[in-house]
């Protein structure tokens, strides 16, 4: 992909709602100078995933689906802005890995994790006019190191409870190599956002 200096500065200044309040893709975004605003979305979105896996949707198409419903959640209030929306699901054996809520669901996950790959696929939807314009998903491989319990506590215990904000119970961009072996796929949608995609669909749009 082959962006211009020009573009590259259309493209800093063009503003866009994000809508999501993860931490990390706020950072990932406010790092690569883009310029946004962060509105939580509206929606359930634990609802509406149980309501598309008893429709029998595919797993693999969870993320971007999940995001659509994030977008439009915040697009209906925002028509004459472009509203991006994301999520990011784990897949170990096809079974989702879900966010814990203790740190001891923290250590149990990463114990199913220890010395597996499993895949992380992250979608992106971008609204406008309360309709979706635009709907990107990538699929990366991660493989963990093989863990023992002393090793997982002692990562737990350098992440905190932050760590329970996370798919998966681990944050590639803090400790992330400790516990990881390799990484097959793009970084980015790692963090939780195809962002070279994103940037290329942006480019378009000038």
């Amino acid at each position: 992909m082959f962006i211009t200096m020009i573009v590259i500065h259309m493209l800093l200044n063009k503003k866009f709602i994000l809508a999501s309040n993860s931490a990390s893709r706020k950072m990932l975004l406010k790092n690569a100078g883009l310029n946004f605003l962060s509105i939580k979305p509206l929606c359930d979105e634990d609802y509406i995933k149980g309501q598309l896996l008893k429709k029998n949707t595919k797993k693999t198409n969870l993320p971007k689906l999940l995001a659509k419903a994030k977008a439009l959640s915040v697009s209906k209030k925002n028509t004459k802005e472009l509203v991006v929306g994301s999520d990011t699901i784990i897949l170990l054996n096809n079974k989702i890995i879900n966010k814990a809520r203790t740190i001891d669901e923290a250590k149990k996950k990463l114990q199913k994790l220890s010395g597996k790959k499993h895949q992380i696929i992250s979608g992106a939807s971008v609204c406008l006019n309360n309709k979706q314009i635009w709907s990107y998903q990538q699929t990366s491989t991660i493989h963990m190191n093989t863990l023992n319990q002393k090793q997982i506590n002692i990562y737990l215990k350098k992440t905190g409870k932050n760590i329970l904000s996370s798919v998966g119970c681990y944050q590639v961009e803090k400790f992330g190599p400790q516990i990881i072996k390799s990484i097959n796929g793009d970084f980015f949608n790692v963090l939780g956002f195809p962002l070279f995609p994103f940037l290329a669909f942006l480019s378009k749009r000038q």
